[in-house]
């Protein structure tokens, strides 16, 4: 990728009007939220609307302020600073924390990379035929290809034209009979059944739309966007700017986060009025959902959702990766950006390809995807905690955060999501020991 540091910021005045301009001004929070509906992520949806059908809906409703409130807290750790969570972390915490976290989140990481090109890979399959590994080692090279050689504003737009291919799940709907009655009363009224099977899933939802990866990807992007852009600084250095950056960091947040939402919501909703009506409740993974879908909704309803997930897989590896790699070179105090070139940057691009490397690999082993999925969700629940208090912890020092500290409402929201997350891990534990 060139160096962009010479040129005007992506956002610029005369791109107010079209679906284009409206792109370009939101920025990192569109991607990160878009991201966070990754192909297991659907699968986890999925599974969610087919076993226990309407009544899950209300989750979407709870996890949206804790996401928009961590959300942005990362991101004006990021934008303040102008460094990631790693490499604020590395210069005022015990190495050995460091290197605890930034490891559990590579493996997570990497896990999660297999498991959403296998997903892929089994959506195309079902599109076109074909051998799936062949699709694995394709999907896998064509996103750390274009991550590594791209140009990086022309790599952002591209990412951000590619959460439109979200939108499929909410043509999903049209296509399918829906009890919007019943729906909208999941939505609003909890109906909480204290069973094993049903905390599982509200804990896996949990971990599947607030996970540490959003985080570092978020803070490590508005750290990028401010040092690529000539006319920005850290606001820890021009603290004038502050009032209009922190309400774009909130826009840009909120309408990510609500757009991640709107997308699992219709997830939930789709598989509920299909697969649970029907009473198939065994679904596993997002491919799985594409196919159960043909012989209740029709073939279009299969197209669609695969279509999906493979236009999710494009939008998260890349992301997945990358979070990795920002948050082992910020660590270690590397060069790191999208931005540069490969040779100015070669160990964050090598831990960018070993991830996906790796990932790629996995699909060709004997490990059982479904299984090593479970296990990435646990290590990010488990992970997400003490990202989270270091990340409240970071929001409230002034020698990181300057006149910036994190307080008020957002402040308490963001402890609020670290306690909701703290007690889904604690019961995701109990579940595990008993």
């Amino acid at each position: 990728m060139s160096d962009q540091s010479s040129e005007k910021p992506v956002y610029q005045e005369g791109e107010a009007a079209g679906p284009k301009g409206f792109l370009n001004r939101l920025g990192p929070g569109l991607i990160t939220g878009a991201s966070d509906d990754d192909p297991s992520g659907i699968g986890t949806y999925s599974q969610a609307g087919a076993q226990l059908g309407y009544g899950i809906g209300w989750t979407m409703l709870l996890t949206f302020p804790l996401m928009v409130a961590i959300q942005e807290i990362s991101a004006r750790v990021g934008r303040v600073t102008g460094r990631g969570i790693s490499g604020n972390v590395c210069r005022h915490y015990p190495a050995a924390l460091l290197h605890g976290i930034v490891t559990l989140l590579f493996i997570a990481n990497t896990i999660n990379i297999a498991a959403d090109l296998g997903a892929m890979a089994d959506a195309t399959k079902l599109l076109i035929g074909g051998p799936a590994m062949f699709y694995v080692v394709g999907f896998g090279v064509l996103s750390i290809g274009a991550q590594i050689f791209f140009d990086y504003r022309r790599y952002v737009a591209v990412l951000k034209w590619l959460t439109l291919c979200l939108f499929s799940y909410v043509a999903a709907l049209a296509v399918v009979k829906v009890d919007w009655h019943a729906a909208l009363s999941g939505l609003v009224m909890p109906q909480i059944t204290w069973s094993g099977d049903y905390l599982t899933t509200v804990v896996a939802i949990l971990g599947t739309t607030i996970s540490p990866y959003l985080f570092f990807w978020q803070a490590s992007q508005e750290a990028e966007d401010e040092r690529i852009d000539p006319d920005k600084a850290p606001l820890i250095e021009k603290p004038l700017d502050a009032a209009m950056e922190f309400s774009r960091i909130r826009a840009d947040t909120i309408v990510g986060m609500a757009f991640s939402n709107l997308i699992a919501l219709s997830i939930i909703i789709t598989a509920a009025a299909t697969l649970n009506i029907a009473g198939k409740t065994d679904i596993q993974t997002s491919a799985q959902a594409a196919e159960a879908l043909r012989p209740i909704a029709g073939p279009f309803a299969e197209i669609i959702f695969a279509l999906g997930i493979v236009g999710t897989g494009l939008l998260a590896i890349p992301v997945l990766a990358g979070s990795a790699a920002y948050a082992v070179g910020e660590g270690r105090r590397w060069r790191v950006g999208l931005d540069r070139k490969p040779r100015e940057a070669v160990a964050f691009y090598g831990v960018l390809a070993l991830s996906a490397g790796i990932g790629i690999a996995l699909n060709f082993t004997a490990i059982d995807p479904i299984e090593a999925l479970y296990w990435s969700a646990v290590i990010n629940g488990v992970l997400a905690v003490p990202v989270m208090i270091l990340l409240m912890a970071m929001s409230r020092r002034a020698d990181v955060m300057g006149d910036f500290k994190i307080s008020g409402p957002l402040y308490w929201l963001g402890w609020l999501a670290t306690a909701v997350m703290s007690v889904a891990v604690v019961a995701m534990a109990v579940g595990v020991l008993f």
